[in-house]
């Protein structure tokens, strides 16, 4: 998988279907060379690598005019000494000089791959699924190495960086910029596809046309955020879902991020990702060193969706850990919507009972539930049970719903803290905020510093005390504001642009030390919906809350753009009442439904509420579900038709079984149309040998009929209703 020509100093990482090539320039520094599909591995590439005098630029070497930075393409740039693109670092050194000379030092090769210390990051069950290639890079002057690390992963298309620095020499440097992974492409012919929004709208598709100068996607939140996500895409302009090359970039961490591509003055590419250098900073002293986090680089020449199944598969077997990650996930039924914080034990009880004639198997206690907690100005932080509501406690409840036949969970909002609480009054110096200045809140909250321990284990203790008394089995972890006033009283100032991310280790730690001591709970992560959804979160909670908003119809793009990076598994899906409390659209509970299938899915209401018609609909598409939830949850995914595409107007995605015997189709379409002609969907990923027959219509179909000529939409009695955000299932099975 990886191969190092020692005679030209060259190396060649091969993957199931890449090849990614960079070589050790004549400067000492590291030079790129490919980047794309495999080529076959030979002793040169030399021919790959072009020096030529050019007008207008400066030269390494005095006397030289043929070598220049600025017309090199690299491994991983620096800046000030030829090159004028930014450069993936920067080190600002006790003389205010920020000038390095990192120079090729040493590399070795072995099977496997390292955990990256206290960071989120894929991994290996076995050594042989993988190769790494670690190389030193070292500048004498100021004793500073950095570590660069590439894994390869055999069967996938799929290639991970990531970047450690060390300061050996006695005197601090400051980190001013720490980027995980740059690739300098050939060209520009390539279209950026960002995923972008906000909360209830989160993760829309977008693309745009690469240009001369910069164009970037970032965050500055201290969240990932709902704004923008840290993944881009390059894609060729031709490319579509099923055709053409894709390079897709994500970045597995849940705080500030930068994702960039700068266009030169030579037409030459350069994308760049990590921690977002804007208002960051990093002291190193003496015998320190700093990990920046893990940028997952994806293959394709057939496609977005070709992209997507990579990542889908590896964040699902190799990001995502523990008992759940390949478990089942239960269908269940939150009262958050049902109640919101109106509810005592009694009416809990009442919801849970019903929920279980319906099939539910997991019950989940939303916010409410502890302090005084009777509205959200109020005890976030005081993480002991409300009497009034809960009689008997969360101990109490819970096994009242285990004796029901059901698993019980509960919501947690683990790194804010009300003012209004007995937490924020003994500890008010544990807010995030700058002395003697004023404090913004959102949501009536303010944010813990979690990068203090004595914080984080407070809370762990707090957490831990519920969990370890109560059987709980779910758990639900909120985030609801992003950091304002970014200061913490127990840094000193050379170290507060350290803050965001100091915070964000601090909740990877709160994560791992809960998830090693309480290995049988699945944890599902939630930020205000979908504003922490990152790869950095999958690896603790193999689940996320994709959004607030549980309409269907916008459902449809929040879901079709989450599947360009995240697998079917990790999204939380659920049947809301309606009109629907974001938008106060009415949709049909079937389309609801046939929505929600295509994720973790359960249920987000009132379920006494609902009349015996809707209950009886609600059993069958529990059924249904527990039918084709392995199907669902660990096939393979495709996108057929996009909501983002023409007037959007029609949405349609599968899911296929690894074996090709199973398919289950969904589609939809917004608004009905008059007089329209005979409409076909065309399915991907079936066996073309083999016959499948379709529940609901006569006869069988071979698998290359259903791709390549479709299913006739007309011949379904269903479709031929006219209504507005009407939806079909089609469940395939071979003969």
């Amino acid at each position: 998988m990886i191969f190092y020509n020692e005679s030209t100093r060259e190396f060649h990482l091969q993957a199931k279907n890449v090849s990614y090539i960079f070589t050790v320039l004549r400067n000492n520094q590291l030079g790129h060379l490919y980047y794309g599909k495999k080529l076959r591995h030979r002793d040169s590439f030399d021919h790959l690598h072009k020096e030529k005098p050019r007008s207008n630029t400066s030269s390494v070497f005095e006397g030289d005019e043929s070598f220049s930075l600025d017309v090199q393409k690299q491994e991983f740039p620096s800046y000030g000494t030829t090159d004028y693109r930014e450069p993936a670092y920067q080190i600002l050194q006790s003389n205010g000089s920020r000038i390095t000379n990192l120079e090729y030092k040493s590399h070795k090769i072995y099977k496997g791959k390292k955990p990256l210390e206290g960071l989120p990051a894929t991994y290996v069950e076995d050594e042989n699924e993988a190769s790494t290639l670690e190389i030193s890079l070292y500048d004498k002057l100021i004793d500073v190495e950095i570590l660069l690390s590439y894994t390869v992963f055999e069967a996938y298309n799929a290639i991970t960086r990531s970047v450690q620095f060390v300061n050996h020499g006695q005197e601090e440097v400051s980190l001013t910029r720490a980027l995980s992974a740059s690739v300098d492409f050939f060209d520009s012919d390539y279209e950026m596809v960002q995923l972008s929004g906000s909360w209830s709208r989160e993760r829309h598709i977008k693309q745009r046309k690469l240009v001369p100068g910069m164009q970037s996607i970032s965050s500055a939140r201290g969240a990932s955020g709902t704004q923008q996500n840290p993944f881009l895409a390059l894609k060729r302009p031709a490319a579509d879902e099923h055709q053409g090359e894709v390079y897709g970039f994500s970045f597995v961490y849940s705080g500030n991020f930068l994702a960039q591509v700068e266009v030169d003055q030579y037409d030459v590419s350069r994308m760049m990702m990590g921690i977002n250098p804007f208002d960051f900073n990093w002291l190193l002293e003496s015998g320190e060193s700093f990990q920046a986090p893990e940028v997952v680089m994806v293959y394709s020449d057939k496609g977005l969706n070709d992209m997507s199944q990579t990542y889908h598969e590896l964040y699902r077997k190799r990001l995502a850990r523990g008992k759940w990650r390949d478990k089942e996930r239960p269908v269940l039924t939150n009262n958050w919507e049902g109640t919101y914080f109106d509810f005592d034990e009694q009416k809990i009880l009442e919801i849970a009972g019903a929920s279980k004639e319906l099939g539910v198997e997991l019950f989940v206690l939303d916010d409410g539930w502890f302090g005084k907690r009777d509205d959200d100005t109020t005890s976030l932080g005081d993480w002991f049970v409300d009497k009034r509501k809960l009689p008997n406690g969360v101990t109490g409840l819970a096994k009242q719903v285990n004796e029901l036949g059901m698993d019980f969970g509960l919501w947690f909002e683990p790194e804010m803290v009300s003012k209004k609480s007995e937490l924020y009054s003994a500890h008010p110096e544990w807010v995030i905020h700058v002395p003697e200045r004023s404090l913004s809140h959102g949501r009536n909250q303010y944010v813990l510093d979690f990068s203090r321990k004595e914080v984080v284990d407070y809370i762990y203790r707090s957490m831990a005390e519920i969990l370890s008394k109560a059987p709980i089995s779910y758990v639900k972890w909120d985030m609801n504001r992003y950091m304002t006033e970014i200061f913490s009283v127990d840094l000193p100032a050379s170290r507060q642009r350290e803050l965001p991310h100091r915070y964000i280790l601090g909740v990877y730690e709160l994560y791992e030390r809960l998830t090693s001591d309480f290995p049988d709970v699945l944890f599902e992560s939630c930020a205000s919906g979908g504003a922490r959804f990152d790869p950095g979160m999958l690896h603790y909670a193999p689940q996320t809350w994709t959004s607030d908003d549980t309409d269907a119809v916008e459902r449809l793009k929040i879901q079709y753009g989450t599947s360009l990076v995240y697998p079917v598994s990790s999204i939380g899906a659920h049947v809301s009442d309606v009109p629907n409390h974001q938008v106060g659209r009415i949709t049909s509970l079937d389309t609801r439904a046939n929505v929600a299938y295509f994720g973790a899915f359960g249920y987000e209401l009132d379920v006494t509420k609902m009349s015996e018609e809707d209950r009886d609909k609600v059993k069958h598409q529990i059924r249904f579900y527990k039918e084709n939830r392995r199907l669902i949850l660990n096939g393979t995914f495709y996108r057929l038709e996009s909501p983002f595409a023409g007037d959007g107007n029609v949405t349609s995605w599968m899911v296929v079984s690894e074996d090709k015997r199973e398919a289950l189709v969904g589609r939809y379409q917004i608004l009905s149309l008059p007089n329209t002609g005979f409409k076909r969907i065309l399915l991907q990923g079936l066996d073309k040998e083999l016959e499948y027959s379709i529940e609901g219509l006569k006869g069988t179909f071979f698998g290359d009929e259903l791709m390549y000529a479709g299913i006739q939409l007309d011949q379904f009695p269903d479709e031929i209703r006219a209504t507005d955000f009407s939806s079909q299932i089609f469940k395939l099975s071979a003969k």
